[in-house]
């Protein structure tokens, strides 16, 4: 049986303070009222936490710095869990674990919400016309496999009128050359999905989640005639969850950034493992943590007014989630990102992209090696990142 701390803070105790790296356990508030809340003016309303909430979780799961600070506004009592003790505490505690992650699904479509307004200043809508304009930016952006699935997925949820009769027609005409896979549901537990097809759209329905078991996936929206690549998803990641979650629409585009293999968990598949797999819960906990760290940071990011300072950031940004220990000496990177992508995960217009790309190809800390980013000194490329968001602050 674990052994979880009690501990006290007086009112007006800081309980966790924004940037620091104290981020070892996260508490359950049991008595009292708190207050949480981003000092670097992102835009994220603070927040007042009562008992049954949690302080500190995200950083903890994640292994990454504090995302907010945390004041007591009144005396406050809390369970202290360490991180190394959160298997140990879902065995037993299975609603924790729920509340958890269904806390972290709903906060993430909070802020994939946010993030896009702040990055193009514009909220999507959910509707299946949204459905609609995702093929027709990738049949303008001349990705065949992608518009083709997207139009299949609109005609699923409008069958009739002028822009179904648009869809069917374009559907005919691609289907034929296109390489597109999974128009439907299947019950296979492991899909392979070639380079450049779609996972699922945007504002379509689903109830599946994935867990990466080789290749790459882009998770990204499509604003105003413009693609957000929220994130590049690696091997052992998982993605999906919140449709499976919370049984909403999905609240963005999955598509494969490489040839992929993906094992697929359905929300019967998903309630065996709560109740048998702890393990997997905490997997899937630490996870949504880390994208949900991740968001903060991009919304940060989505401040910044310079192009320039944006992409270094967003560079940095990339290294900072994976949690690099960096030596005395200086320690280059070749990344997987062309200038394009990264302008693309900045959200800079494209009317703009050419001179942020121009840009920062000329910094002295960055080099393009076979068409990708590769930077010399990373240590002085996090410095620079952390400065430009300093100063914007």
């Amino acid at each position: 049986m674990i052994q979880l701390q009690i501990i006290n803070f007086k009112q007006g105790s800081y309980m966790v303070v924004e940037g620091k790296t104290d981020s070892d356990r996260f508490y359950i508030i049991q008595k009292g009222i708190v207050q949480c809340f981003k000092e670097s003016g992102s835009g994220i309303a603070p927040v007042t936490l009562g008992a049954g909430d949690f302080v500190g979780v995200v950083p903890c799961m994640s292994g990454h710095t504090q995302i907010e600070t945390a004041i007591a506004r009144t005396d406050v009592t809390v369970i202290s869990v360490r991180k190394e003790q959160y298997p140990d505490l879902i065995v037993n505690n299975t609603p924790v674990a729920l509340k958890i992650i269904k806390t972290f699904a709903n906060r993430m479509r909070q802020m994939n919400e946010m993030l896009t307004k702040a990055t193009l200043n514009h909220v999507v809508s959910t509707s299946n016309e949204q459905i609609f304009r995702v093929a027709q930016f990738y049949e303008k952006n001349a990705m065949i496999d992608v518009a083709t699935y997207a139009y299949y997925q609109f005609l699923k949820t409008k069958p009739e009128g002028p822009i179904a009769e648009l869809s069917r027609k374009k559907f005919v005409e691609f289907k034929p050359r296109s390489h597109a896979v999974y128009f439907e549901p299947t019950t296979d537990m492991v899909r392979d999905y070639p380079k450049g097809t779609m996972i699922f759209s945007e504002a379509q329905s689903g109830s599946d989640m994935f867990i990466i078991q080789s290749g790459e996936v882009t998770i990204s929206k499509i604003v105003d005639g413009n693609e957000v690549i929220l994130t590049v998803l690696q091997k052992g990641d998982m993605f999906g969850e919140m449709a499976l979650i919370e049984n909403k629409p999905r609240s963005a585009c999955a598509i494969a950034h490489s040839d992929c293999r993906l094992m697929v968990v359905n929300r019967t598949n998903f309630n065996q493992m709560v109740a048998t797999q702890p393990q997997l819960i905490s997997r899937l906990t630490t996870t949504l943590a880390e994208r949900l760290w991740s968001m903060y940071r991009q919304l940060d990011n989505a401040t910044l007014k310079d192009p320039v300072a944006k992409m270094i950031d967003m560079l940095s940004l990339q290294f900072e989630k994976q949690k690099l220990i960096f030596s005395t000496t200086r320690m280059s990177q070749q990344t997987e990102l062309t200038p394009k992508d990264l302008a693309n995960m900045c959200g800079i217009p494209q009317e703009y992209q050419a001179r942020a790309i121009y840009d920062i190809q000329n910094q002295s800390n960055v080099k393009i090696v076979n068409g990708k980013i590769f930077v010399k000194d990373l240590q002085e490329l996090m410095k620079e990142a952390s400065f430009y968001r300093k100063q914007n602050r």
